[in-house]
């Protein structure tokens, strides 16, 4: 029996690096990241990880029991030493 088809809807954290690429990670799914030299690029690259991902064991189960509200994103003000 195959198996069962959902429509997600997954955050996306994207970050321009030095080298001015965008990587965009899915923070909802291990291992999901990847980058591309546009922004368009990157969010293409994502859609064939996030699939790649989605067939991992423990990335299936994460799906299984996801939903969209149980994510929120939140971000803090720290001072380091660089």
């Amino acid at each position: 029996m195959g198996m069962a088809k959902r429509k997600l809807e997954l955050p996306l954290l994207v970050e321009k690096d030095e080298d001015g690429l965008y990587v965009v990670e899915c923070p909802v799914l291990s291992g999901c990241y990847t980058q591309g030299k546009t922004l368009d690029e990157a969010l293409k690259n994502i859609q064939e990880v996030i699939t790649l991902c989605a067939e991992e064991e423990e990335n299936r189960k994460v799906l299984r029991d996801y939903h969209p509200q149980s994510f929120s994103f939140h971000t803090i003000t720290s001072m380091v030493n660089v």
